[in-house]
C-alpha cells in the first residue's frame, strides 16, 4: 500500500508527485497552518469514502457485486500484490518510464471515468430536473445467432447516466492532460468509494488474513527494500490522494504536497463495513462496532501522520491502522462476550436477515446484466 508522505514536490502539476516522494529532493519547509490543513483534508477525504462506502456496501446483493472475498483470496492477495509490485518494479528498471506511464493514463482515464460516472449518478438523480426528458438507452452486445445467442454486455442507462459520463470525461481530460491535483482526488476519490462499497469480506477472520498479510506487505517492501519507493516515484495514476502543504501560500497551483495511497482506505474501509454488517447482523439497532472501528481509524492515521512528522519519514499507514482498525473492535468484542459471534459467522450481505435503516443512494437508471 501506498505510504502517507509529505513534502513532494509536482513541479508545474506535470508528475503528481512522482518527483522527490521521499521528501528529499526540492524540500519545502510550509507553514504551520499549511500542513495542518493538508493533514486535516487527507483525513477528512479518507473518512468519506468509508462512512459512505460502507453504508452503500451494507445494501449491496451478491449481484452487485464482482465477488465476495473469502479467506483463500485473502490469504494470497499480498502475494499478488508482491508479485505486481516487483514486476512493476522491473518495467520501470527496463522500459522507458515515459511510455509506460502513457499506458497507464490511458488505462486510468478510462476507469477514472467509469468510476466518477457511478460515483456521481445517485447526486443527479436528485438534482436533473424534472421538466427535462429523462430518455432510456440499452447498449446490448451478443455472440452467436438463433438458438446459440449469448448475451455478452447488456447495460441500460438513460440521460442522466450520459450527463454524468460526459462531466467525467472533462475530469478525465483534465487529468490526463495537466494531472492536476484536483482532478487526481476526483478519481480517487471516486475509486476509494467504489471499491469500499463493492468488495466484500464475508467473514471477520478473512479481513484479519487480509489486513495481517498486507501489515507484513506493507512494511516489507517499505522498510526492507527500495522497491515500493521506486515504484512511487515512477508511478504516475491517481492511486493516491494528495493536497499541497503550500496552498495558501500558492494557491490551486501549488506543487507540494502530502498523500496518502487509496489501498490505506480501501483496505481497512472494508474491514469496517465488514463491522457495520456485524452491528446489523447482531440486531441490537446499535453500530457499536462500526463506530468504534471508524474511531479507530481515525486514531491510527493520525498516529501515522504524527509519527511521520515527527521523523520527517515516510510512513506504511497500515503499520498503524491494522492493529488500530482490528484491536479496538476485537478488545470490544471481548469485553461484551462477543468474540465467538464476531469470528463464527458469515457476515456478507447475503446472509444478513435485516437491513439498515440508514438510506443508500441508488444509481438513476443504469443497471449492467
Amino acid at each position: 500500500m501506498a505510504d502517507v508522505e509529505q513534502n513532494a514536490a509536482v513541479p508545474d502539476g506535470s508528475s503528481n508527485g512522482s518527483d522527490a516522494v521521499n521528501g528529499t529532493a526540492g524540500r519545502f519547509v510550509s507553514s504551520a497552518e499549511g500542513t495542518a490543513l493538508a493533514y486535516g483534508s487527507l483525513l477528512l477525504m479518507a473518512l468519506l469514502p468509508i462512512f459512505f462506502g460502507a453504508l452503500s456496501n451494507l445494501d449491496n446483493n451478491a449481484s452487485d457485486m464482482p465477488e465476495t472475498i473469502t479467506s483463500r483470496d485473502a490469504a494470497r492477495f499480498p502475494i499478488i500484490a508482491s508479485c505486481t509490485l516487483f514486476g512493476l518494479y522491473l518495467f520501470f528498471k527496463i522500459f522507458s518510464q515515459e511510455y509506460i506511464n502513457l499506458l497507464l493514463s490511458m488505462y486510468f482515464f478510462v476507469l477514472g471515468i467509469l468510476a466518477l460516472s457511478h460515483t456521481m449518478s445517485p447526486f443527479m438523480c436528485r438534482v436533473f430536473p424534472a421538466q427535462l426528458p429523462n430518455k432510456q438507452y440499452q447498449l446490448l452486445f451478443t455472440q452467436g445467432s438463433g438458438e446459440s445467442k449469448e448475451e455478452i454486455v447488456n447495460y441500460e442507462f438513460d440521460t442522466k447516466d450520459l450527463i454524468c459520463l460526459g462531466i467525467s470525461s472533462v475530469v478525465g481530460v483534465w487529468y490526463v492532460l495537466k494531472k492536476h491535483w484536483i482532478a487526481n482526488n476526483l478519481f480517487g476519490l471516486a475509486f476509494a468509494l467504489n471499491g469500499v462499497e463493492l468488495l466484500h469480506l464475508n467473514t471477520v477472520s478473512t479481513g484479519c488474513i487480509l489486513l495481517g498479510g498486507l501489515f507484513v506487505y506493507d512494511v516489507f517492501w517499505v522498510f526492507g527494500t527500495n522497491v515500493m519507493v521506486t515504484v512511487a516515484k515512477s508511478f504516475e495514476a491517481p492511486i493516491k490522494l494528495v493536497f499541497p502543504q503550500d496552498l495558501l501560500e500558492k494557491g490551486l497551483g501549488a506543487s507540494n504536497f502530502a498523500m496518502l495511497g487509496l489501498g490505506d482506505i480501501v483496505i481497512p474501509g472494508i474491514f469496517i463495513a465488514l463491522l457495520l454488517r456485524f452491528d446489523v447482523s447482531l440486531k441490537k439497532n446499535t453500530r457499536t462496532y462500526f463506530y468504534t472501528s471508524f474511531l479507530a481509524y481515525i486514531f491510527g492515521l493520525g498516529l501515522t501522520i504524527f509519527v511521520m512528522h515527527t521523523f520527517k519519514h515516510a510512513q506504511p499507514a497500515l503499520l498503524y491502522l491494522v492493529p488500530a482498525c482490528v484491536g479496538f473492535p476485537v478488545l470490544l468484542a471481548l469485553f461484551k462476550g462477543e468474540l465467538t459471534e464476531m469470528f463464527s459467522e458469515r457476515h456478507d450481505s447475503v446472509h444478513l436477515e435485516e437491513k439498515t435503516k440508514m438510506p443508500r443512494p441508488q444509481l438513476c437508471g443504469s443497471t449492467l446484466n
